[in-house]
């Protein structure tokens, strides 16, 4: 029998699971199980705890044959329980490093408790976070045991499931059970509180309560949050049919009627057309259980508690109108608006005075209106062939119209026919940002096809790397993701962190990259051809050295001396080097090239077709090897600066483990192992092929050559299915040039 175990409900949390789970499962003190409960999630989280059990014999994954709420969720992971102590923990939050070893350790001093309560710090979706407002109490109570009928004052504690731990045995012979619907915890909470005999708190932030920016449940504004009256109903029927709780009527009501009011004041929660009923719901269990002699407190609280009993709205009004004035001042509080919102206020309204959608026309754009490539051109030519009646326009910079290939439409920002297809458009394809000139229309459609997956940090998260985030505008990113209805993903990976990084309610599309379909659908005599064009001399051995952008650096350098590598591999090799997109090329290259040591390819329009030119990739931490993984070929990760690169830039997991997974073939980390890497053949040895393998396993599971389809099916026709996702071990890349 374990000392603990921890419940986990789980649903829809992809992008936050495995971080709560490692939490558990990284703690030091090892004498646990963890019971994890799919709640029918629509998303990967079910595969995510499939995926823990297997690795861990303590891990218990337990799948629901219906959604049945998290209350209900719990329920069910409590009778699977068999701990000396069950902590609830729900699946977007974490353990803080140590928590399971401090409880343990306190409950050897004083004994078994009850309920051992632990505290909790908020951290925001936008990086800022603190102290729960109940710390003192925490301080206060030292290693006391009590019951709260002695300090009331702990009733104040966070009424919420997952700060405690329980004692198994007293939850179950009290018969406690969490009900259906919003607001399951705090009844539960308060009905073990007062009939727990032996109450201890531990000082010690133990929990990492995260305030997501949308999909927490308390967050979506309806009428389920009028669950509320019907679980404080049950608290109150609960201690009704306890005489010896009478003592604690008083205390809980006061507290229901609190908790009411909170809700009731959040446009997050009650909508301001269902205020009124629900203030009048709020009354209604203020008549019907207001103690014997109860008197409201001081405050604002006792105020309102009072406009509940004469049943009066408008004066509730009133008195929350003039809090908010006194809290925020006359001018803030009418005349208010944001700066986003005058400015997408006066471009809809713009909008609006033009004609209706167009439903057969889309707007791309690549990489802030470059020249058509990545997902986006990809998605574009599979529309023209299975949706032929959406007509496609491109947005491209003024200095690149006179590049764009012939047949293709666009428009240049700020002309007057721009000004009418993004008006007009119903579809916007962007791999990267949208204009920021438009403001989205009703009916209007945004996918956001990314354009790598993320090994390094993104989004919200480059936060917390300053060098990284020099010059981002977090308040514009989001007002982007605000617009997505749909994101592509091509690996759980990429889906997991893009909806925690891109706080949004869009909708996870996991189809694969459009880009990568080029990789199935290339021929021998294709890449042939493209080697030719290239100038790769029949017999060599090409390999494409891609790095990635430094954020701390102004200029690129490459970490190798070109001319030595390409010099000590020999003619039977071929270095073509492609430098970011975000760099300007070294002069040196541009020498080195002119002299026939290496081939510059950096401005070679497709990436796509020189991944398919080259018999081997060497990277360092670019997305491009994620894609290039599809191809089946040896990939050399070189890893000379992979220390800064994470202190600077932070990473989503270690590339340069080792471990099968993680990293996709021969690590090198000098100018020498790179040469001996390809001199003794490590390269393309087994230990490397191996690696590929489990790299290709886990980052290329959608990529097959029908992402484009799927993408077009689901976005264009609205067809819920596209083609079904091919085994891995029926597919067929683009063969290797050579035989290696």
């Amino acid at each position: 029998m374990p000392r603990f175990s921890v419940v986990v409900p789980v649903f829809k949390v992809q992008g936050y699971l495995n971080e709560c789970l490692d939490s558990v499962l990284g703690q030091s003190f090892r004498d646990i199980e963890v019971i994890a409960v799919d709640d029918c999630s629509p998303d990967s989280c079910g595969e995510i705890i499939d995926g823990y059990a297997a690795r861990d014999a303590r891990v218990q994954a337990v799948h629901l044959p219906q959604n049945v709420g998290l209350g209900r969720a719990r329920n069910a992971g409590l009778q699977r329980a068999t701990g000396d102590y069950v902590l609830f923990l729900d699946s977007d939050d974490s353990y803080t490093p140590g928590l399971l070893q401090a409880l343990a350790d306190r409950l050897d001093l004083v004994g078994d408790l009850d309920i051992l309560a632990f505290d909790h710090i908020r951290t925001y979706w936008h990086g800022k976070g603190g102290p729960s407002q109940t710390a003192d109490l925490f301080e206060r109570a030292g290693t006391d045991v009590f019951r709260l009928q002695d300090r009331p004052e702990y009733i104040h504690l966070f009424l919420v499931a997952w700060n405690k731990a329980f004692r198994r045995a007293f939850f179950l012979e009290q018969g406690f059970q969490y009900a259906p619907g919003l607001y399951e915890d705090a009844p539960v909470t308060q009905m073990a509180m007062v009939t727990a005999e032996r109450i201890g708190c531990l000082n010690r932030v133990g929990i990492e309560y995260r305030q997501r920016r949308h999909g927490a449940i308390t967050k979506t504004p309806g009428r389920k949050h009028f669950d509320i009256f019907e679980q404080y109903e049950g608290l109150f029927a609960f201690l009704d049919a306890r005489a010896e709780l009478a003592w604690s009527k008083a205390l809980l009501f006061e507290r229901a009627v609190h908790h009411m009011l909170f809700s009731l004041k959040r446009s997050e929660r009650v909508r301001p057309s269902d205020r009124k009923d629900y203030f009048g719901r709020t009354a209604d269990f203020y008549a019907a259980h207001l103690p014997a002699g109860f008197t409201p407190p001081g405050g604002s609280l006792g105020v309102h508690m009072r406009l509940l009993a004469k049943r009066s709205f408008r004066a509730y009004q009133a008195a929350e109108f003039a809090v908010r004035v006194k809290r925020a001042g006359p001018r803030k509080v009418l005349g208010a608006t944001s700066k986003v919102g005058k400015h997408a206020a006066t471009s809809l309204s713009s909008l609006q005075r033009r004609r209706s959608l167009d439903p057969h026309l889309a707007v791309y754009t690549s990489y802030g209106d470059l020249l058509p490539s990545c997902n986006p051109a990809a998605v574009f030519e599979k529309a023209k062939e299975l949706a032929p009646h959406v007509r496609g326009v491109w947005v491209v910079r003024q200095e690149l119209a006179d590049q764009v290939p012939a047949g293709i439409d666009h428009v240049v920002p700020g002309s007057r026919r721009y000004a009418e297809v993004t008006a007009r458009a119903t579809y916007f394809v962007s791999n990267a940002g949208f204009p920021d000139d438009i403001a989205k229309r009703p009916g209007q459609i945004h996918l956001q096809t990314h354009h790598g997956t993320p090994l390094k940090r993104m989004g919200m998260d480059q936060q917390a790397y300053p060098a990284a985030a020099q010059g981002m505008d977090f308040e514009r990113l989001l007002d982007h993701v605000n617009r997505w209805d749909l994101s592509i993903s091509s690996n759980q990976h990429s889906t997991e962190q893009w909806e925690r990084v891109y706080p949004g309610t869009f909708e996870s599309l996991d189809a694969g990259y459009p880009r990568n379909d080029r990789f199935y659908a290339a021929g021998a005599e294709d890449v042939a051809a493209l080697r030719d064009r290239l100038g790769i001399a029949p017999g060599r051995t090409a390999l494409l050295y891609a790095p990635t952008h430094r954020d701390y650096r102004k200029d690129w350098t490459p970490t190798f001396d070109l001319a030595r590598v390409a010099e000590a591999l020999g003619d039977d090799f071929v270095l073509l080097v492609r430098t970011h997109h975000l760099d300007r090329r070294d002069p040196q290259l541009r020498d080195l090239a002119e002299q026939g040591g290496v081939i510059d390819v950096s401005g070679h329009p497709s990436v796509e077709d020189l991944c398919l030119a080259a018999d081997a990739l060497i990277s360092d931490y670019s997305s491009l090897t994620f894609d290039y993984a599809n191809l089946d070929r040896p990939i050399v990760i070189d890893a000379a600066d992979w220390k800064i690169y994470t202190a600077v830039r932070g990473v989503t997991f270690d590339l340069v483990s080792g471990r099968p997974g993680d990293t996709p073939g021969t690590v090198v980390t000098t100018e020498d192992e790179l040469i001996d890497a390809f001199r003794s053949g490590r390269w393309c040895g087994p230990e490397a092929t191996a690696l590929r393998a489990a790299f290709r396993e886990r980052f290329c599971p959608y990529d097959d050559g029908n992402a484009a389809e799927r993408v077009v099916r689901r976005v264009f026709l609205g067809e819920e299915q596209g083609p079904a996702i091919v085994p891995p071990a029926q597919r067929t890349p683009a063969p290797k040039p050579s035989p290696c």
